[in-house]
């Protein structure tokens, strides 16, 4: 008995080929124009920068400008002892920014995906969170402090707490975007609540879920230098409070500077990926959502 073998037609392979072709060209044309995104941006903010020094008619000596930031990094004598400081507090800042990120995003993903498969759990404590966002973290700080010492912990607590909310919001909402018709070919063919979250619900959040990173990234940032400001002691965020109290002005600027530009990186690269998975699975991509 001879078996046969089925071959894809030359027609079917062709437009496969065409099709993948097709999607190369858009993930490049979308990372592109997050690239140019990204550029301009840089452009606006030092624009900004400068025009808000000569507005204001802000002394040189405490305000210092771009050229002002790149001598003490770059072309004074002393320039690579200054980037020496603030890369190690930079690494420092992002360990901590990690470590809020990643406590605070796993915890807004648990709670919305746990909103999802009970509309109670959602009602009981969605209001909860929503109230205790509106309460300022700087007056929250000496109390998460006071419980959790001056460690790590304290560093998950606050940067997390600065992730968990808006991340939450966008998760959930992303989570309730899938249209009712898929829901319902899921509960035709059988499929209970988690079926319907695994298959439908959670990729359909994608897009949602990828904002919630973004907006996350420099927020976990923010919360990392407030823990560095008001408890660990160390970091780019203990170095701007020293700084400003030796009335080391260049280095206040400069290590502002350094945080803002790894920050619109770490966003722009979270937006790349974003767009490539989004192309790749055929979703609309909306550059700065």
């Amino acid at each position: 008995m001879t078996a046969t073998v089925t071959r894809p037609a030359p027609e079917a392979t062709g437009l496969r080929r065409q099709i993948q072709r097709e999607a190369s060209r858009s993930v490049l044309r979308a990372v592109g124009r997050s690239l140019l995104t990204f550029g301009l941006t840089l452009v606006v903010v030092i624009a900004l920068w400068v025009a808000v020094i000569e507005l204001f008619g802000i002394s040189a000596y405490v305000a210092k400008g771009p050229l002002d930031v790149w001598a003490y990094l770059v072309t004074d004598d002393d320039a690579a002892d200054h980037r020496a400081v603030l890369t190690g507090d930079l690494g420092v800042s992002l360990t901590h920014a990690f470590i809020g990120f990643v406590a605070g995003l796993v915890v807004a993903l648990l709670g919305a995906i746990a909103f999802r498969l009970s509309r109670g759990v959602e009602h009981a404590l969605m209001p909860i969170a929503m109230l205790l966002r509106s309460v300022p973290l700087i007056a929250m700080a000496p109390l998460i402090i006071l419980i959790f010492g001056r460690d790590v912990a304290t560093v998950a607590v606050v940067a997390g707490i600065v992730v968990l909310f808006p991340a939450l919001v966008n998760i959930v909402f992303g989570l309730h975007s899938a249209t009712p018709e898929t829901l319902d070919v899921v509960s035709v063919y059988g499929g209970n609540s988690w079926t319907a979250l695994r298959r439908v619900a959670l990729p359909a959040s994608l897009p949602s879920f990828f904002a919630a990173v973004r907006i996350s990234v420099p927020g976990a940032l923010t919360g990392a230098l407030l823990v560095e400001w008001l408890a660990t002691g160390d970091g780019i965020g203990s170095t701007i409070q020293t700084a400003y109290s030796q009335v080391q002005f260049s280095l206040v600027w400069s290590a502002v500077v350094v945080v803002t530009a790894v920050s619109l990186v770490l966003y722009n690269v979270v937006q790349i990926v974003e767009t490539v998975v989004l192309t790749r699975m055929g979703m609309t991509v909306r550059q700065g959502s």
